[in-house]
């Protein structure tokens, strides 16, 4: 199990725009459609990284207790998938549901997105407020596959509390840590 770490974008950077297609429903969704009222946060996963699986319940638990907020949540794989069959949009589609995943989940096939957002592993998160500017990057919490600290989602749900109270988030971010995005 390789061990990758985010590369940390700059805070306030602009959410870089994309569209791509979502395995739920076959359609071509945009940021501008999918962007939440108060804050997005967004998740480059995938199907098979035992780090994302670790951590899906807590995504899952997180996301619907912040969608109404006005939180909206966006999950993007990245993955190439000759070599990694098992993350392509067909089996994406099988594992949103059986996950029970509240949020599109996107494949994007070009990677363009991945690289625009410099995103490194999986999973890599991103909180960004109204505006799209980022607040956040970095991990979901401490608990990594076998090291025995509970996933609470704990830095992630900070993340997002500040955004919506509009105060700044003084603690340190922390970059997670998965595996690397299977580049092409």
């Amino acid at each position: 199990m390789a061990r990758t770490l985010s590369n940390m974008l700059p805070l306030n950077t602009v959410a870089p725009d994309f569209s791509l297609f979502d395995t739920a429903t076959g359609k071509i969704l945009s940021l501008q459609e999918l962007k939440g009222k108060k804050a997005t946060v967004i998740m480059f996963i995938c199907n098979h990284c035992p780090f994302v699986i670790h951590v899906n319940k807590e995504l899952v638990n997180v996301a619907n207790m912040y969608m109404a907020k006005g939180v909206n949540f966006i999950a993007i794989s990245s993955n190439e998938v000759v070599n990694y069959p098992q993350d392509g949009p067909d089996k994406m589609k099988v594992h949103a549901k059986e996950n029970n995943y509240p949020f599109p989940y996107l494949y994007d096939e070009s990677q363009d997105v991945a690289k625009a957002y410099d995103a490194a592993c999986t999973p890599d998160l991103y909180a960004f407020d109204a505006d799209l500017k980022l607040k956040y990057r970095g991990q979901l919490d401490a608990s990594r596959p076998g090291n025995d600290i509970p996933v609470t989602g704990k830095d992630l749900r900070h993340a997002i509390d500040c955004i919506l109270s509009g105060t700044r988030n003084k603690s340190k971010q922390k970059p997670s840590i998965g595996c690397n995005i299977k580049w092409k």
